[in-house]
């Protein structure tokens, strides 16, 4: 599985970004996909994520202001960010969680990651 993650840039306070990640397929066997982030001296966080039977998680700064979506029919994933404050600023990392891998069907969950693109929001 290979995802590619697309859309950052920079903007300014007040601002909307919309980013998209495209699966190299469909993901046999998911259980999420979510987006998380990294600022610089920061650990990852989770952003927002979306199950397979439709459920959505956001983390608090988030809420209100980001909205997570999915388009099954393109296997891709995206993440429309409005109102963005300059504590927005990250690198945003998309993944999806599976619990089937190598051609085996697991317990455990297997992590894919995309590349990362960086959101800038200037104040």
């Amino acid at each position: 599985v290979q995802l590619q993650a697309s859309g950052g840039g920079l903007v300014q306070a007040g601002g909307s970004l919309r980013l998209s990640c495209a699966a190299s397929g469909r993901i046999v066997g998911l259980i999420d996909m979510g987006w998380y982030r990294q600022a610089p001296g920061k650990e990852r966080e989770l952003v927002a994520r979306t199950t397979d039977d439709g459920r959505t998680d956001y983390g608090v700064t988030v809420k209100g202001r980001f909205t997570i979506s999915r388009d099954n029919a393109k296997n891709t994933l995206y993440l429309q960010m409005n109102s963005l404050q300059p504590e927005d600023t990250a690198v945003y990392y998309c993944n999806a969680g599976s619990s089937f891998s190598g051609g085996i069907w697991s317990n455990e969950r297997t992590d894919y990651w995309g590349q990362g693109t960086q959101v800038t929001v200037s104040s």
